[in-house]
């Protein structure tokens, strides 16, 4: 699904791709997400990521990461240098997630296994605030356990130094 200019206009004025002014966070909408989009959140210990150009086609640059859902968003954690992260910086916003645990993405391209995985479309931002690190940084903990006690410094010192920041992926679709 791509979003027309109207679509994005319409989204947009509803507060659904960003916070109206004084009125808060909009209201998730978890009816976007298929039902084996929505299982697999609740399972996957990873989502494959690829940013959207203009033309609404796939970047090259696809990465399978860590993720933390919260109703019909993802969160994810990554480098300030990353290209998810620049892309986003130069308007790229729209991005195109599969949930589902296939292994390191293969770069030659040869066997993306992960196409095959429950997708969604999302719109992507940049949480900047304190409050939002924090919850997103229980959400890992939650998650990945085993992992937290290594990772989740780091990825609190990150998020501070701003090394790391700390990516929204509202689902906009299937």
């Amino acid at each position: 699904m791509e979003l027309s200019r109207r679509d994005f206009l319409v989204l947009a004025a509803a507060g659904i791709l960003w916070p109206t002014p004084g009125r808060g966070e909009a209201t998730p909408k978890t009816e976007t997400l298929s039902a084996a989009a929505s299982e697999a959140l609740g399972r996957s210990p990873l989502v494959y990521v690829s940013p959207l150009r203009r033309d609404g086609q796939e970047s090259r640059c696809h990465a399978e990461v860590w993720f933390a859902s919260d109703g019909d968003s993802a969160f994810v954690v990554t480098s300030a240098k990353a290209w998810r992260a620049r892309a986003i910086r130069l308007g790229l916003t729209r991005a195109r997630l599969w949930v589902g645990d296939h292994g390191e993405w293969d770069r030659s391209g040869e066997t993306q296994t992960f196409r095959v995985s429950p997708t969604l479309l999302a719109v992507a931002s940049l949480e900047t605030s304190q409050e939002m690190h924090d919850h997103a940084l229980v959400l890992f903990g939650s998650k990945y356990t085993r992992e937290w006690s290594d990772w989740g410094p780091r990825f609190k010192k990150g998020l501070a130094d701003g090394s790391r920041v700390l990516i929204r992926y509202r689902a906009v679709g299937a």
